[in-house]
């Protein structure tokens, strides 16, 4: 696959990042967080799934949140996960997979969707960084979920730009809600597994590294009653 021309540099010089190469000899390479290295999907994902089960027991760690480890990042920054996640304040991926500065590129907007924007964020983050795994992180009770529900229902719209919200989920929900269950649930789930297929099917940068092996793509769902994040795709 033919690199493209944009580079961290163009887009993070303003900031005083050094651009660098991928894989380049850098003193990026200093910026590693202090755990031990994570070289497969399969490792990063376990290493969010230990880290959300010490947040639910309340053994955070808090890993590398100190100005020193700011300072270390500086340089240059190797996440070895992305998020998709709801803008909802209570859904914090560092918090709730008890993770620290440099571990996690998050992408947050109401909804957890994927638009052409948000796209070119994970995107960005796979191609720059060489993150190992994507996680499309939706959450009970979601409120971008809920306020379509009342727009379908109602056949009603949403004021201002929350209508652009409702109608990027509407086909997604409207749907399931004639299933049994909780239709926000339904909700909350069916557009997890469609955000999670649209990462793929719409970038042929994951694809290609999903087939390749380099990378996962997955779904959770987190639980705010408990802090629990479990896979749904």
């Amino acid at each position: 696959m033919a690199r493209s021309p944009l580079s961290r540099r163009s887009l993070l010089a303003a900031g005083g990042a050094a651009a660098v190469a991928l894989g380049a000899a850098s003193p990026s390479a200093a910026a590693a967080p202090a755990d031990n290295p994570v070289g497969t999907p399969a490792e990063a994902l376990r290493r969010l799934q230990a880290g959300n089960r010490r947040f639910t027991s309340g053994h955070s760690r808090h890993p590398h949140q100190s100005l020193a480890d700011l300072h270390r990042l500086a340089a240059g920054q190797h996440p070895f996960a992305i998020t998709v996640g709801c803008a909802d304040s209570r859904v914090a991926p560092e918090v709730l997979f008890d993770q620290g500065l440099g571990d996690l590129f998050d992408n947050r907007v109401a909804g957890n969707i994927v638009d052409d924007l948000l796209l070119g964020s994970v995107e960005f983050a796979v191609e720059e960084f060489g993150s190992l795994l994507i996680v499309v992180l939706g959450h009970e009770r979601c409120g971008a979920i809920t306020a379509t529900i009342d727009a379908i229902h109602s056949g009603g719209t949403a004021p201002g730009h929350i209508g652009t919200i409702v109608d990027a989920l509407r086909p997604i929900v409207e749907p399931v809600l004639d299933q049994p269950g909780d239709p926000v649930e339904n909700g909350v789930r069916a557009n997890i597994v469609a955000q999670v297929a649209a990462l793929s099917a719409r970038s042929t940068i994951i694809a290609e590294k999903v087939h390749q092996g380099a990378l996962r793509v997955v779904g959770a769902r987190y639980d705010l009653d408990n802090g629990r994040a479990s896979l749904v795709a």
